[in-house]
Parts: structure tokens; C-alpha cells; sequence
């Protein structure tokens, strides 16, 4: 079916190329006229382009249409400069490329075609009306790079660069992004994006929007480390901490067997229902398994696995107030390790020592989320074809094939096939002398670090000269990549190291040339014109030492590519075939297999399986055949439809998610850019006060009515001067109504308002009220965020259950939405009314006076955590966590990988079950009550009678049920209402319909994924 919509995507093509190789040649065309221009001349084009610009923008013109217009003037303009300042033409497919990516689309050119260069194109052209470009590439060292060096080209041009890499302050941080073009890594910008909205000041705040951005290999980003959100965690608040010691004081009461029950082999414990009841009437609750109560269940499940299962001096030991654990098979202590999942702190807790703060998520974004905010997104990469169906559904990006300058001369061998791995390492190094006695450069491509090392020792051995590259260091291996293809170069390395950086034989002499200059003492920007009057000296020079060599190793064959085993991508494998044969240059490729690679043992090869096992067969001898190509292809395309429905449901669950901080944001930036605040406060206390009084008047006879509660609430929310008792016996008690009740409390609090505002003052009040309500957002938000991760970590159970996870995760998280916004009114309220503020009077520089207002109060934060962790993808695509200093947390990075795995995997068996698309929406803008939500999961053990929020949930639903739970739930597309009241679609992403020009397929795409509104 795959390769059917594949098809489909790719009808057209030839249409669409026809139309790029046409605006090619006007380019062309144009050549001659920009080449007699002066470099004066041509830094003047830029303001023309922006005046022409402003004079149409104001004409009531589209910006798509506008640029269009400019399109063949702005190329030729970009192709002029690179061949001043680089010594570099575009080609006219590198043309073709950079239209594709002006349209809104991914250019899929092959390696060596230019990818870089081509991006100014675009870059240049979309910078024109001045919201600024963002070119996101794979690491900090391509970023500085390319910035440095197409810099050049744009400065020629008038225009600036700036350049985000980690370490930058936020003052460097916001200069550069204020530059026309941007470079950077995608968590670079994705972390930008997320500490703008934890800012405390609009000053603090570094982006400046989101207009187009052209992503650098834009399948390892948008695909391969799409599964891995970007997460910025802190320390968890003071009361998350009390409640480990709440609970640890409550397991010592619970009884085994009675309370609960434990399976030492397994290493597990159940809560039985006895055990259930205990803890709810300590607590003071009615049914722990309340969607309100979910983030309580993982306290106690962990406080009894730290009573029932975890033995101090044995599976732990307590040493200067510290539990630190014990290696059960060697005796040893583990300094610096911790248990994760709150398991660490249960056990302190237990112990009485200091409870170390569990990490807790304070603001998240998935890639794809964080990507499809631009107005305008676009690609480049050599193996987007595999994706294609991918892409277009997720990110509506369409996929361009840029035909090659030269024709593909590389000779691609069939794979060989061994019995074990050592055997086909001996085969690999037996391979790699032999080239190497000839002087044939060779790149050996490795799954993993270890492999590389492993190899590393057998060349070693040999005595073979060799580079060995682990995506480390990524300014050394760019370095060493470069000359991979010098006469009798062995660079062995993973899959991922080095990428971005050209193999050219003979050398790279751009590379060489700017270290060159850089040796010299000479920057592109501090030396700008020294620089670029030495260049084309230099690289003359360079250029004509790299061809001599060239021709030689061109003799020799080219570079030969030796891939050591198949990764579970095929666009990896083909990435690195493609680092050989660049430009029409000869090169080779093989890869080198055995039985046992974790690939190989995925699938069933009985043919292969049966001759390898034969006596009769050599150790040494390889298997080459169609049958074992073929199964690794079927084996390649299993894994990554696994890996693409789990990147699908790791957007699902965001999409919830991303509705709600999109509406969060919105109104906390609008309180740091200064709106007033003053009217949507006094729809805060409409909305609180409204909300308390419902609550507790709920009964059809006011006789009913729990009016102790409510007054002491009330009370709690402001200097209240008049009695519910006074309010119902002058509207009589048997006439009286709620709504009569919130008119007469509403004016009695605004009333309480208007004194405050008084005593305080304008201006001490406007400024008061941004305050508080932007910290009682940021604090909401983050408890939110816990209880969301909560809610999540759970949520596969319910299929247990026979309900659908997503559904659930949906209508929970909305309900939960809801309960925040109404915590966010009443507490701001609260805040408001009650504080303590001290009004202090400064002098201005001016001699006027001004007052500012100086907020002391108990549990209204200062400041945001210090000590900030960054969760993310690494080079080789698997979750890292970092420190702010970049640091790798080792401990933490653990504890996320197991994380990810397990809901990987539930993910995976969620969607196999069917997910719904749209999430189900309450009532809009009403308060959700504990009371009104479902049970989380059914309890454990018999089910009581009597009150009917401890029943146990029903153990299963017919097919129809759940058919009529999803179709109610795509129906129920309802809007939600943020803080401010501001209406935004629950529908999953938020953002406009990007403006971009497709391949013409004439043809229906594909479905979104649910939840996508784009």
C-alpha cells in the first residue's frame, strides 16, 4: 500500500520539474546584466527588492506572490555573489533545487550536489521581507560553518547572518535571531522556543517569529528524531516532595496480603482492595482511581515497592543522610546512581533523609509540532523518497527529485553474507587491506561506537592507518570527513559521523582553504574585506594541489564505501552509499553482513539460514543472494513502519497537548508584552466566584445548600463584608437561586476589588495584577504538565479495559485543561485580593516619581528553577539529557530511554488496537469538579457495594460501544476557551495554513494523521 501512495505522491513530477528547469534558464538569461554590475551595485539590490516589496505588501498583494515575482532577479542576484565571494557558481539544477524550496517543498538532491549553496537561494529570497530565515542543520559545528561561510554571500548582498549554537546568553541569543538569516540545530531553536514562554520579561524573550525555515537533512530531523519530544525538566515543587512522605507514613500501616500483595520473582506489588479503602479514608477522599486523584496512585504504588521490595544493606545502604544503591551481583556501591520514576525519593522518604527533588517536565514540544508553527517550512536531503507519504501527511511537505549536475558512476555491489560477526570482521579488514596496499580511499560505516572500536583494534592489528569517527567531536570529524577521500584515507566510522560534510576526492579543498585562512588569523566577518581579498588566492592554490590528487585516486576506483552491517533505515544505508560517487566521480560500495546482526534476526531466512548451517559450508565463505537482499529489504520497511506509527502516536498525544500550551502562550505573552489586564481580572472574578458559588449550591432546594462551605470558601478568596445566610433570607429562602446569590456576592467582591485598586493604586495595581497572574499561569502550567505526564504514563491501561488510550487521554486531558484554567482564575483572584504588597516610590532619571510595586508573598515564585534539564534527541537519534552547560546527565539519560521504550511500545499496541482522531470536548469555558470525572483504571480485588463512586469500572464493551466512543468523539470538535477567554480549536496543531506550491499530482494526498488542523 506504501509504495501505491508513493507513487501517487511522486505523479506529476516531471510537470513540476519542467516548470523549475524553465525558471532555471530565465535565471540564466539574466547572468550577463548581474555580472557587469559592482559589488556596490549589487549590495543596493537588496534595498530595491525590500522596497518593491513594502510598495506591493501595501498594494494588498500576497507575500507568496510577491516573492514569486522577485524570484529570477533575487537568484541571479544570490548566483553573482557566491561567485565573487566563493568562487562558486550554482548549477542551473542547483537553481531548480532552490525553487523547490522556495515552493514549500523538500529538495531531494544526492550528496555532493550542493545542498548548502542551494539554500541561500531560498534563504536570500524569503529574507527579502524582513521576518527573518532559520537554516536548521545537524550540529553546532555545520551551523557555525555554513553561517561563516555563506555568510559571505549574503553580506555581499547586504544582508546579515547570525548563528545559534549552545552557550550563547540570551542578549547573543536574541542579536542573532534578529539577523535576515539564522543558523542553527533544531533543538537549538526548539529550546529557544520553549524558554521564551517560561520568560519572566518580554526582554528576556530571544525569537522573533516563526516565517520560514529550510531544514538541513531533513529526514534525520523531521523523521528519525521526531520520536524524541523536546523536554526542558526542573526541580518538582516542595508539595510533589510532601506527598513521599505522606505516603511512606501510610505504607508502614498497610499489611501484606492484607493490604496488598507482593511477587518477590517478579519484583512487583498489587494494592488489593482492603488496602484501597485504607488509603482513601486516610486521604480523606472518595476513589483514589479519579482522574483528580491519577498523579496520587504512582506515590503509593512506589512508597510500597520501597516498603515491600527494596531491603536497606542490601538492595540499597544509607551513608551521610544519602540512599545510595548496591550492586546485588557484585556488593559494590553505585555512587551517583538513582532509581527513576519517583522510586529513588519513595525510598528516601521511607528512610527520613533529605528527598533529593524529582525532575519534573515545565515545558515540552514535539518536532513536529514545534515545525509546523512556521508560516512557510522547507527541505533538503539526499533519501527523502522512502518518507515521502510521511512527510506529506505530517508536515504537508511535498517531495522534489533535483536531477544530478553529472550522471552516477558508483558501482554498488551486492551484499555478502557471513555465518557469525567475527568471521565477517576478518572478511571486512581482509577487504580493507587490500585497498588500502593500493592507496583506495576507504569509509567504513559502523552501527554503533562499539563496532567502530572493535574494528578499530583489528586494522590496528594489521598495521592500517585509520581515523576513527563516534559523532563526538563534530568540528575534528567535519575536519577529518573532509579529506576522507585523500589517496590512501581508512576513516571508519558510525553512520552519523561526519554527515554534512563532503567526501571530494583528492580532498576538500573549500575545507582546506578556510582553515587556511583561519590559520592565518583571518575571520570572515571581523576581517571581512582582507578575507575576501586572500580567498581566491588561496583557494586557487588548494584547488589545483586537490585535483592532481584527484585524478589519482580516480584511477584507483574512486572511494569505496564498506558498510559493516544494515541499519534498520534504509535512507541510513543509502546515505552512505551516497558519500561515494559524488559529482559523476567512479566510487563502490558493498556491505558486509552475518546471521547474527540484530537486522538478520528480525526476519525468518530459511534458505539462508539452512546453507550457512550446513557442515559442508566454509566459516569464510559468503552468501550472495537475491532471496537475503530482499528479506533485509522486508525487514527494513517492517521496522520502519514500526518506528513511523510510533513517531504518529508520539504526535497523537501532543496534539492534545499542543492545543493547550498554543492557548497558554498566547496569553502569557500577551501579559509580557503589557496588555491590560484590568478587565479580564474582573472576568477572572465573575468566573471564580461563579464557580465557588455552583459548586456548593447544587441542590435543586436551597435547604440543601452547604452554605457553611461556602462562605468559608469565599472567605478564602476575599475580605468578604456580606453573609449567603443574609443574601438567602432576604431573597427568601424558598425563592432564592444561585444565580441570585452570585449577583449579590459578585458586587460584594468587586466592590473588595475597587478598595484594593484604590488603596494600592493604578498603576501599582495594573502591575500587580501582570504579575500575579503571569506566575499563578506559569505554576498552574507546569502542575499541569506533571499531571498530564501522569496521565500518560498510565493511559495504556485502560485498554486493558477495552477503551481506547487516545480517547481517553483526550477527554481526560481536556477535562483536566479545564480544571486548570479554573484553578488559574480563582487562585489569581485569591492572589489579588490578599497579598501583602508593599508599594515603594523611586525617583526616575527624569526627576518624576514613579512607583513600582514589590510582591512579598508566601507561594507566589520569584523566579523560575535554576538547574534546568534538556531532553532530546542525540546525533545517533536516541534521547540524551543534558544540562544547561550541555553536560550529559548519565542518570537522567537512563531513565528517559526507558521512558521512551516503554511508551514506544504502548503506543505501538495502542494504535494496533485503533486510536479515535479528534479529542472530545466538555462544556466550554466551565469548571470541571473531581466529582464528574471516570476512574482511571478499575481497582484491584472485589468490588464493594454501596457507594457508587467505589464501584469497580466495567470489565469490557462490545465493538459497538467503542465504534460509537470514537465516532462521538470525532464528532465533538468543540472550541476550548484559554485564561483570557480567547477561543482556539481543540483539534490538535494551531497554526495557519502554510503558504507553500506543491508538486502538481493531481492526485488525492493522504490523510492527515487526527488531531492535524493544518
Amino acid at each position: 500500500m506504501a509504495s501505491i501512495l508513493e507513487k501517487m505522491l511522486r505523479f506529476g513530477e516531471g510537470r513540476q520539474l519542467r516548470r523549475l528547469e524553465r525558471m532555471a534558464k530565465q535565471v540564466g538569461h539574466l547572468e550577463d546584466g548581474f555580472k557587469e554590475l559592482s559589488d556596490e551595485e549589487l549590495r543596493d539590490l537588496t534595498a530595491d527588492f525590500r522596497e518593491r516589496y513594502e510598495a506591493e505588501s501595501e498594494a494588498g498583494k500576497a507575500d507568496k506572490d510577491i516573492l514569486d515575482g522577485m524570484l529570477t532577479e533575487a537568484f541571479a542576484a544570490v548566483r553573482e555573489a557566491a561567485r565573487r565571494t566563493l568562487g562558486q557558481r550554482h548549477y542551473d539544477v542547483q537553481l531548480m533545487g532552490g525553487g523547490a524550496l522556495h515552493d514549500g517543498n523538500i529538495a531531494e538532491m544526492k550528496t555532493g550536489e550542493g545542498k548548502t549553496l542551494v539554500a541561500t537561494l531560498a534563504a536570500y529570497l524569503n529574507a527579502i521581507p524582513g521576518k527573518g530565515v532559520h537554516v536548521i542543520t545537524v550540529n553546532d559545528f555545520l551551523a557555525s560553518y555554513q553561517s561563516d561561510l555563506m555568510g559571505r554571500v549574503f553580506r555581499a548582498l547586504g544582508m546579515t547572518t547570525g548563528c545559534i549554537v549552545s552557550g550563547l546568553t540570551p542578549a547573543q541569543r536574541r542579536e542573532q535571531y534578529a539577523a535576515d538569516i539564522t543558523y542553527g540545530t533544531n533543538n537549538e531553536f526548539g529550546f529557544d522556543y520553549l524558554r521564551d514562554n517560561m520568560a519572566a520579561s518580554v526582554d528576556a524573550c530571544v525569537q522573533r517569529g516563526h516565517y520560514f525555515a529550510i531544514v538541513d537533512e531533513v529526514d534525520s530531523i523531521l523523521i528519525d528524531e521526531a520520536r524524541t519530544p523536546l523536554i526542558i525538566s526542573g526541580p518538582a515543587s516542595g508539595d510533589v516532595n510532601r506527598w513521599y512522605v505522606e505516603f511512606a507514613k501510610l505504607a508502614k500501616g498497610l499489611k501484606e496480603d492484607r493490604d496488598y500483595e507482593v511477587d518477590e520473582k517478579k519484583r512487583t506489588i498489587g494494592i488489593l482492595e482492603p488496602g484501597i479503602d485504607r488509603v482513601e479514608d486516610a486521604l480523606g477522599i472518595d476513589n483514589l482511581y479519579e482522574q483528580a486523584n491519577t498523579p496520587l496512585i504512582s506515590f503509593l504504588n512506589n512508597a510500597i515497592k520501597a516498603k515491600a521490595l527494596f531491603a536497606r544493606d542490601k538492595q540499597y545502604v544509607v551513608q551521610n543522610g544519602e540512599v545510595n544503591i548496591v550492586d546485588e551481583h557484585t556488593g559494590r556501591i553505585l555512587a551517583g546512581r538513582r532509581y527513576s520514576e519517583g522510586l529513588h525519593q519513595a525510598i528516601e522518604a521511607k528512610e527520613g533523609v533529605q528527598i533529593k527533588a524529582e525532575n519534573q517536565t515545565l515545558a515540552t514540544v514535539t518536532l513536529q509540532n514545534y515545525f509546523l508553527m512556521y508560516d512557510k517550512l522547507s527541505g533538503m536531503t539526499g533519501t527523502a523518497e522512502t518518507e515521502a507519504a510521511e512527510f506529506q501527511s505530517t508536515y504537508q511537505l511535498g517531495v522534489v527529485p533535483i536531477p544530478t549536475n553529472r550522471s552516477l558512476a558508483r558501482i554498488d555491489q551486492p551484499d555478502l553474507v557471513y555465518k557469525n560477526e567475527k568471521v565477517k570482521f576478518d572478511q571486512v579488514v581482509e577487504d580493507i587491506v587490500e585497498r588500502y596496499d593500493t592507496g583506495q580511499p576507504v569509509l567504513v560505516g559502523t552501527t554503533s561506537v562499539e563496532k567502530s572500536e572493535y574494528l578499530s583494534k583489528l586494522l590496528a592489528r594489521r598495521g592500517v592507518k585509520h581515523e576513527v569517527l563516534n559523532a563526538k567531536n563534530h568540528a575534528r570529524e567535519a575536519a577529518i570527513v573532509a579529506q576522507a577521500g585523500r589517496k590512501g584515507a581508512i576513516t571508519v566510522a558510525t553512520n552519523m559521523a561526519g554527515r554534512g560534510t563532503d567526501i571530494m576526492l583528492g580532498g576538500n579543498a573549500e575545507f582546506i582553504a578556510v582553515a587556511e585562512m583561519t590559520a592565518l588569523g583571518l575571520d570572515p566577518e571581523e576581517n571581512a574585506e582582507e578575507y575576501e581579498k586572500k580567498w581566491p588566492e588561496i583557494l586557487k592554490r588548494v584547488k589545483a594541489e586537490v585535483e592532481e590528487e584527484a585524478e589519482e585516486v580516480a584511477d584507483l576506483g574512486g572511494l569505496y564505501v564498506l558498510g559493516t552491517e544494515r541499519h534498520e533505515s534504509r535512507r541510513i544505508d543509502n546515505q552512505l552509499r551516497g558519500r561515494s560517487g559524488r559529482q559523476g566521480d567512479p566510487g563502490e560500495s558493498r556491505f558486509y553482513l552475518s546471521m547474527t546482526d540484530d537486522l538478520m534476526r528480525l526476519f525468518n531466512t530459511g534458505a539462508a539460514r539452512a546453507i550457512m548451517d550446513n557442515d559442508n559450508t566454509p566459516d569464510d565463505m559468503a552468501l550472495e543472494s537475491r532471496i537475503v537482499s530482499g528479506a533485509i529489504r522486508k525487514a527494513q520497511q517492517q521496522v520502519e513502519s514500526r518506528n513511523a506509527e510510533i513517531r504518529k502516536n508520539v504526535k497523537k498525544y501532543d496534539d492534545v497537548l499542543n492545543e493547550q500550551r498554543h492557548s497558554i502562550y498566547t496569553d502569557r505573552r500577551a501579559i509580557l508584552e503589557g496588555d491590560d489586564l484590568a478587565d479580564k481580572v474582573q472576568g477572572f472574578i465573575e468566573g471564580a466566584i461563579a464557580d465557588i458559588v455552583n459548586e456548593h449550591t447544587a441542590a435543586a432546594n436551597p435547604e440543601e445548600w452547604d452554605t457553611a462551605t461556602l462562605e468559608s470558601d469565599l472567605k478564602q478568596l476575599y475580605p468578604v463584608t456580606v453573609s449567603v445566610e443574609e443574601i438567602i433570607e432576604e431573597h427568601g429562602e424558598s425563592n432564592v437561586t444561585s444565580e441570585e446569590v452570585i449577583a449579590e456576592v459578585l458586587s460584594d467582591a468587586k466592590i473588595a476589588y475597587d478598595k484594593r485598586e484604590e488603596l494600592l493604586g493604578e498603576k501599582a495595581m495594573r502591575e500587580l495584577e501582570r504579575r500575579v497572574v503571569l506566575q499563578v499561569i506559569d505554576r498552574k502550567w507546569r502542575d499541569h504538565l506533571y499531571e498530564m505526564d501522569s496521565l500518560k504514563d498510565g493511559i495504556g491501561l485502560r485498554a486493558m479495559a477495552q477503551r481506547n488510550p487516545l480517547v481517553e487521554y483526550q477527554r481526560e486531558g481536556y477535562e483536566m485543561y479545564q480544571q486548570m484554567l479554573g484553578g488559574i482564575r480563582e487562585e489569581s483572584v485569591g492572589f489579588l485580593m490578599n497579598l501583602d504588597v508593599q508599594v515603594t516610590e523611586v525617583e526616575a532619571e527624569d526627576g518624576s516619581t514613579q512607583r513600582q510595586v514589590r510582591i512579598q508573598a508566601k507561594g507566589l515564585d520569584q523566579q523560575q528553577p535554576q538547574k534546568l534539564n534538556y531532553s532530546a534527541a542525540d546525533d545517533q537519534g536516541n534521547v540524551q539529557v543534558t544540562d544547561g552547560a550541555g553536560h550529559v546527565n548519565a542518570n537522567a539519560t537512563r531513565a528517559a530511554i526507558r521512558k521512551e521504550m516503554s511508551q514506544g511500545t504502548a503506543s505501538a499496541l495502542n494504535e494496533a488496537r485503533g486510536t479515535a482522531g479528534a479529542a472530545p470536548q466538555g462544556a466550554v469555558g466551565t469548571r470541571v469538579t473531581s466529582g464528574g470525572t471516570s476512574k482511571s483504571a478499575p481497582k484491584k480485588g472485589k468490588a464493594k457495594s454501596g457507594n457508587p463512586a467505589k464501584q469497580a469500572a466495567p470489565q469490557g464493551r462490545s465493538a459497538a460501544d467503542l465504534a460509537r466512543e470514537q465516532s462521538r468523539a470525532a464528532q465533538q470538535k468543540k472550541t476550548q476557551i484559554g485564561a483570557f477567554g480567547q477561543k482556539t480549536s481543540a483539534s490538535g496543531a494551531t497554526n495557519p495554513k502554510r503558504e507553500t506550491t506543491k508538486p502538481k499530482n493531481s492526485k488525492p494526498a493522504p490523510s492527515k494523521p487526527s488531531g492535524n488542523s493544518k
